[in-house]
């Protein structure tokens, strides 16, 4: 049997800043075949210098200078995993998505798998930021079932900036009218994972078909709280595990039926943080 393919998630919040306070070190270490990294703020040649020669690197900057950026990188037993093609826009031509999206076809064996890297606005309620965060889930809603017929075995990895149900966040109730927990945001996540074509009802009432997507976290964990991926730096709620489940992968059907780990790879402590997200790791038997 191959070894299983290890693909990774996580957002660096700074990947200079994360490589001083230990990246590196964990990705070193981790085994991890693909990895989709998302808050770069970074330059491409500050990327390639960190990760050195052993890796294949595709950066897309956001447009603002210092923001943004998402990033693959990629290696396999020999050095470097070029991918066979990447694409980097998303949505309508006059819908800015740069350092927000980047997708990959990359060769397994005998198959291809698809990665995509992404990272949705955070949004704030009531603001223009908000009406940026719609347009950006709009524009996935439409891409999502495109990429389905592009590859059945694609993933969709990022920090998406929602959590799906109060499974996903411990003080849920305190949450329902912030952005990351709104329900109209929320609807879109109860779309994205809905059976194909069934008639999905949101927690805002609204009604739309399914995509078919699996939440391949949820599936793995089951009906429990968490496993969180991020926790705010205000007061104690890293210790206290107060967090939120916002870093996902969304995988096709066959992909999500290949998977046979998952792990929130959880800092031992707060001072051994280097992002304020976990990565969440998943190793897929192609």
């Amino acid at each position: 049997m191959p070894k299983p393919l290890r693909i990774a998630t996580v957002n660096a919040n700074g990947i200079r800043a994360a490589y001083r306070k230990g990246m590196g070190d964990w990705l070193e270490h981790r085994g991890v075949d693909i990895l989709a990294i998302q808050e770069v703020r970074a330059e491409t040649a500050d990327v390639v210098g960190l990760l050195g020669p052993g890796w294949h690197v595709i950066h897309d900057a956001a447009t603002a200078k210092g923001r943004a950026g998402v990033a693959l990188v990629s290696r396999d037993d020999d050095g470097p995993r070029e991918p066979e093609i990447h694409r980097i826009a998303l949505g309508a031509d006059e819908f800015d998505s740069a350092g927000r999206w980047l997708e990959a076809d990359y060769k397994v064996g005998d198959r291809v798998v698809t990665v995509v890297s992404t990272y949705v606005h955070s949004g704030e309620a009531d603001t223009p930021k908000q009406v940026e965060k719609y347009k950006f889930l709009d524009a996935m809603t439409a891409r999502l079932p495109e990429l389905l017929q592009h590859n059945p075995l694609t993933v969709v990895l990022g920090d998406l900036n929602v959590g799906t149900t109060p499974l996903d966040i411990r003080n849920w109730k305190g949450n329902v009218k912030n952005a990351g927990f709104l329900p109209q945001e929320r609807a879109y996540f109860y779309r994205f994972f809905g059976a194909a074509s069934e008639s999905i009802e949101g927690p805002d009432g609204s009604v739309a078909p399914g995509l078919g997507w699996v939440d391949v976290g949820r599936r793995w964990a089951g009906e429990v709280d968490g496993p969180y991926t991020w926790w705010s730096n205000r007061g104690q709620a890293f210790d206290n595990d107060t967090g939120w489940r916002i870093d996902y992968h969304v995988a096709t059907p066959d992909l999500a039926a290949a998977v046979v780990d998952y792990k929130v790879d959880r800092y031992p402590s707060y001072d051994a943080r280097w992002s304020d997200h976990a990565p969440v790791v998943v190793d897929y038997a192609i």
